[in-house]
């Protein structure tokens, strides 16, 4: 779930920002000065809500390339790339995309790849060098079409939607509970006790609201699973999952990367997951006519 992460921490950090500018412009105040007006504080939700996750997609391509220190590749590239490239541009014809995805890797021991960006026409396909090195290449085509499938299904869009949702929803709280917090104290410290109590709220309110984001995560992961079946077949998809299955057993430390991207690794089930335990996955394929 590297995507989801990153997709997070910058919504997060963008709404934290445009919170901050309308405290200190006074544009959030008015609210706890002159009572709560709810249309109005709705309105303000929806812009900082809807802000936080627009702006997160729209950076979303730029933000994990230089996180993750991606190298872009194209069929001329050297190294066995070029191939790379050949295999994602062809899936994404045989998807239908409406354009070529960029297409990087990045050094990372782990095996996993991932997709994003704000659209199918701005997207990114990122591998990688242990997924390479560790699969062969059916299964490796297998995993481009599971990210292919999630480009095609426009999730990040989808999950851009979600989660203005779910910011909107934890602005509005957090206001309302910082309103009421300010009204406990004395008057020469209400303005002060507002912004800092919904701030913090603000903050935990999403956090407890991207369960519902995981939530949609773990069901789109059996949709792309099922598109990648449909691109190259189940037992290619099936034998990438059963190799990350074995695969990721030696990575399960505690400072590995377990925000993963294909999978995540674990074997327990947990709420904030965003992908349902791989034989969970390779069940569901298997029960695929």
């Amino acid at each position: 779930m590297k995507r989801i992460a990153l997709f997070l921490a910058t919504n997060l950090m963008v709404m934290a920002m445009v919170a901050i500018v309308f405290s200190v412009f006074g544009l959030d105040g008015v609210f706890s000065q002159r009572g709560l007006n709810l249309t109005s504080l709705l309105v303000l939700s929806l812009v900082i809500g809807f802000g936080g996750s627009i702006v997160s997609l729209l950076m979303s391509r730029t933000m994990a390339k230089w996180m993750m220190k991606i190298e872009l590749v194209t069929p001329q590239s050297g190294g066995g790339y070029g191939q790379i490239a050949n295999d994602v541009y062809a899936l994404a014809r045989a998807a239908n995309l409406k354009a070529m995805p960029e297409v990087g890797i990045y050094d990372s021991p782990e095996m996993n790849a991932f997709a994003t960006g704000p659209s199918q026409s701005k997207s990114l396909v990122a591998v990688s060098t242990g997924l390479l090195a560790q699969m062969p290449r059916d299964q490796v085509q297998a995993v481009i079409a599971h990210e292919i499938s999630h480009i095609k299904n426009g999730d990040m869009v989808t999950m851009t939607l979600i989660q203005g949702v779910v910011n909107t929803f934890a602005v509005f709280l957090a206001r309302i509970v910082a309103y009421i917090a300010s009204n406990f104290v004395d008057s020469r410290l209400a303005g002060l006790v507002y912004f800092l109590v919904s701030i913090v709220c603000q903050i935990l309110f999403t956090i407890l609201g991207s369960l519902i984001t995981f939530a949609f995560s773990r069901a789109r992961e059996y949709r792309a699973d099922a598109g990648a079946a449909e691109l190259v077949g189940k037992a290619g998809m099936i034998g990438a999952l059963q190799t990350l299955q074995h695969g990721f057993e030696p990575l399960d430390a505690p400072n590995g990367l377990q925000t993963a991207k294909i999978a995540d690794g674990k074997s327990r089930f947990s709420l904030f997951d965003s992908h349902p335990p791989l034989a969970k996955r390779i069940a569901a394929l298997q029960q695929r006519a």
